[in-house]
């Protein structure tokens, strides 16, 4: 399995209206990438987050599939909306035999 895990913090004032559009998106790479095992958008709820608010996780069956991903349509337009808002990011990206 591939893990991409995005790790973010937003412009002061970014609120509901932008986090619905991005859990659109959410639901738009589960409908359109193929072998995605899991995708979804959450709160950081750890102590340490460092300012990090939110996170992107990402699971695909392999390399490959993340690699798909990365260049999709649907991907490139969620990269261009969320960079709008984005004030930090941290992105970790590894595979495991499980």
């Amino acid at each position: 399995m591939f893990h991409h895990i995005v790790l973010m913090s937003f412009k002061p004032g970014t609120g509901s209206e932008f986090f619905a559009k991005a859990q659109h998106y959410v639901e738009r790479v589960k409908a359109e990438c193929v072998d995605v095992v899991t995708y979804f958008l959450a709160d950081n709820i750890a102590a340490r987050s460092d300012g990090l608010t939110h996170g992107i996780v990402g699971v695909f069956t392999s390399s490959a599939a993340h690699d798909t991903y990365q260049v999709s349509p649907v991907h490139q337009e969620m990269k261009v909306f969320m960079a709008t808002r984005i004030d930090r990011i941290v992105v970790l990206d590894t595979e495991t035999g499980a």
